[in-house]
């Protein structure tokens, strides 16, 4: 697809390079004893959930964006900070992107922060839902994009979504969309930057069975400014042959390694009938390898209390010679975000 001036861009090798063998599939991670670290909160706009964590670093503080849940049933983007050497120590500081208007994409939630800094201002995006959730994944109907100078306070940049949920020859008919996943940034050799941002296609339609109601698949677009977005690419879909992950992954977050890309996700499975996080490496990004059945799944549902059903929406930020990551346990949300801490293996690099 023609590129920002004209040219032609085709940035992707037809046969990725090989990946390193010495780099471990699966991390060992250490659950926090104070999970969760961010249950839902006295106010009304967390009060029922807290969900989609996205963590930025600012200074010595961790800025935590994330969905919270109000009575009602609408979620907003909330913020919550806390010192990068005590996560436990949460401070709120309740809605920094409400709900649209009425009929718009996401007047009833606006889920799925991710944020990243592009052209001098920061970019949120998140997930909209409209006013009929009878529809299920169909009512997950555009990302949207907010733009702020402060992390703070955020504009809409335009009303409607910057993408949504077609482009896919395989689901021509499909709306549903979510985000779930970073951006990451791609050198050129002319000196560019490329903008990759992973999601999720969500082209389930409500039925009594998984595979049907909850079929997901994690997807790239790429883009040159943020906001136009092309070249969308399905890079990760269900395993029919892997119980925890036979109906969907999703929430594909890559962090670069040496030798390529490693990745989090959250497969949806029979054996546990809802989420749990694994993992996944990459030469390029786009080409995944799993390993064999049972080898990449690396933080299932455990115990009898706030993961207890499920573990998903997994969102990993370096600390040193440790990875962090936060992560949401049963209800989607509503017991609220975890931590857990892993080494960072001698072979992985960056």
């Amino acid at each position: 697809m023609p590129g920002r001036g004209g040219s032609r861009y085709t940035p992707f090798p037809m046969n990725p390079p090989a990946r390193s063998s010495t780099r471990p599939l699966v991390h060992r991670w250490e659950r926090d004893p104070r999970n969760p670290v961010l249950p839902p909160g006295p106010n009304a706009c967390d009060a029922t959930a807290c969900m989609n964590p996205f963590v930025v670093r600012q200074g010595d503080q961790y800025w935590l964006f994330y969905a919270g849940g109000d009575p009602e049933g609408r979620r907003r983007i909330c913020l919550a900070t806390a010192p990068v050497n005590d996560v436990g120590e949460w401070t709120r500081h309740g809605v920094v992107l409400d709900l649209g208007g009425k009929g718009a994409f996401d007047e009833y939630w606006c889920v799925l922060p991710c944020v990243h800094r592009i052209g001098g201002r920061w970019h949120l995006y998140y997930t909209g839902r409209h006013g009929q959730p009878a529809l299920g994944l169909q009512s997950f109907t555009g990302i949207g994009l907010a733009v702020s100078d402060d992390l703070r306070h955020w504009e809409r940049l335009r009303e409607e979504p910057v993408l949504r949920g077609d482009g896919f020859e395989a689901w021509p008919e499909n709306r549903g969309i979510a985000g779930g996943g970073p951006v990451l940034e791609i050198p050129q050799p002319d000196g560019r930057v490329l903008y990759r941002l992973y999601y999720t296609i969500a082209n389930g339609r409500p039925s009594p069975d998984l595979l049907v109601d909850q079929e997901k698949h994690s997807v790239v677009a790429h883009s040159w400014d943020g906001i136009d977005w092309f070249d969308r690419r399905v890079v990760l879909s269900a395993r029919r042959e892997v119980d925890y992950e036979n109906a969907a992954t999703i929430a594909l977050n890559p962090w670069p390694v040496e030798g390529g890309y490693h990745a989090l996700y959250a497969g949806i499975g029979s054996r546990f009938g809802a989420y749990s996080i694994c993992e996944a490496r990459s030469a390029d990004g786009l080409v995944w390898d799993r390993g064999e059945p049972g080898e990449n799944l690396s933080l299932p549902p455990a115990g009898e209390g706030w993961e207890s059903a499920m573990t998903e929406y997994p969102n990993v930020i370096r600390e040193g010679d440790h990875l962090r990551l936060f992560y949401c346990g049963n209800g989607y949300g509503r017991t609220g975000i975890g931590t857990a801490v892993a080494p960072v293996p001698a072979s992985a690099g960056v």
